[in-house]
């Protein structure tokens, strides 16, 4: 059987057997929740702990803190030096890391699969047992500072991308950068830190995946050995975040950097994230960004502006309905030589105008259809990009049947879904729309 025919065949075929069956999940009599992910192809296991907690979860005046303590927790515990964690994880042959988002912080390592208890043993032990001095807060905060230099303040494209969020989000936390506010990082304190970390760090604020060549039995023995000894946290707070409120007008902004070299506009919609059982609209955004900014051989915005005008260069949409609370739909373009901003700002707006007056052509939706099938099943061969995918939406709000149900629900939506939910972002005054520009001569 060729691989072209095999391909096409597994494109029909039901994912249930394949992923579904293969998850267990149990909660420990702490609260923490535990997934399991059956993977036997090979020796390995990947460890994950999601806190569910994140940027978005700062106190106000401590921007940055959830991305610190990410750091700090590889500085030492009761039982393990500073860079022990990671110096034996990899003395094991295996690989470890953190990273932070607005609605959660995460913890991995990628072993041999006889080494799992190990892992166990030290990530529980850095759950409730950390230690760190005012010499690790000092060399910390130089090192995220030193982070947001390289990847924030040396770049005029991330400068304005933060502008532009803290004009779409003016009352929600998601306008306040995960790194943080570099007047707030240099700040950060010792019991800053460990306030947070005593707080969220908590087993009945976390989720455990562990992924690959294990059994759920025993799994569950080891997890109630290290991580169900820990004691709940009694003073969790409900997860509540203030809301934005309607937006009833555009917001702009023009952005001047000497730096930019190839000026730009970018525009963000506020648009519905993923909900538990409620997956629908979030699904019609996925197939919306396809079709408006997708391929530039394909897309409307590229075909519109970069084919049949030649008015821009770059054209391109994003969307991610991976959030807690709600997220943006956002378009971005930059001009031809010769073209203004106002010029290709206006060409936008008409094809996106007749886009929404247009009939959906349904060869594209079956096409996009197809492609989002192909790309669901590949995913399966990555065992830890699905425990990443499940950690990230059991801390967003979302259960693994939402997960389970999450390639059928994109199987289900129909030209009538996309229009409906276009007619409903799409709209300016509740959008922000911005122009990178290297001067106030290219703002025009």
């Amino acid at each position: 059987m060729t691989r072209l025919f095999a391909t096409a065949i597994a494109l029909f075929l039901p994912m249930a057997a394949t992923a579904e069956d293969a998850v267990t999940t149990f909660t420990l009599d702490n609260g923490m929740d535990v997934v399991v992910i059956e993977d036997h192809r090979a020796p390995v296991v990947t460890q994950m702990v999601w806190y569910k907690t994140g940027s978005a979860d700062e106190p106000v005046g401590a921007s940055g803190v959830a991305h610190f303590l990410e750091h700090l927790l590889f500085k030492g515990t009761d039982v393990l030096e500073p860079g022990e964690f990671s110096a034996t994880v990899a003395d094991n042959g295996g690989s470890d890391n953190a990273f932070t988002s607005y609605d959660y912080t995460a913890y991995f390592q990628r072993i041999a699969a006889d080494r799992l208890e190990l892992m166990m043993q030290m990530e529980s032990n850095r759950m409730n047992n950390l230690r760190i001095t005012e010499a690790d807060i000092e060399t910390e905060r130089q090192v995220i500072l030193e982070e947001r230099n390289q990847r924030t303040e040396n770049n005029a494209g991330a400068l304005a991308r933060e502008q532009f969020n803290a004009a779409l989000y003016q009352n929600h936390r998601y306008g306040v950068p995960i790194i943080g506010w570099k007047h707030e990082m240099e700040d950060l304190s010792l019991q800053d830190a460990l306030d947070f970390y005593d707080l969220y760090y908590s087993p009945n604020n976390a989720i455990l995946i562990v992924a690959g060549d294990v059994y759920p039995d025993d799994v569950r023995a080891l997890a109630e050995t290290y991580y169900g000894v820990i004691p709940a946290e009694p003073d969790l707070p409900e997860r509540i975040r203030p809301e934005e409120p309607p937006q009833r007008a555009e917001r702009r902004i023009t952005y001047v950097d000497q730096r930019v070299s190839q000026p730009y506009l970018s525009r963000s919609y506020l648009a519905p994230e993923r909900d538990a059982g409620a997956q629908e609209e979030a699904a019609a955004l996925v197939y919306l960004s396809e079709l408006l900014g997708g391929s530039p051989f394909t897309s409307v915005l590229g075909t519109a502006l970069q084919f049949d005008t030649q008015m821009a260069v770059y054209s391109g949409t994003g969307y991610s309905g991976s959030s807690l609370d709600d997220t943006s739909f956002g378009i971005s373009v930059a001009p031809a030589d010769g073209v203004s901003l106002s010029e290709v700002e206006a060409a936008m707006d008409d094809a996106i105008a007749a886009f929404l007056e247009a009939p959906i052509d349904e060869a594209r939706m079956d096409s996009i259809r197809t492609q989002l099938r192909a790309s669901e099943i590949y995913a399966l061969d990555d065992v830890a990009g699905i425990a990443r995918r499940y950690g990230a939406a059991l801390t967003q709000g979302l259960t693994i049947q939402d997960v389970q149900d999450w390639p059928d629900v994109l199987q289900a939506v129909t030209a009538e879904d996309v229009k409906a939910v276009a007619e409903k972002v799409l709209n300016r005054d509740q959008a922000v729309t911005g122009w990178v520009v290297s001067s106030q001569e290219e703002a025009r």
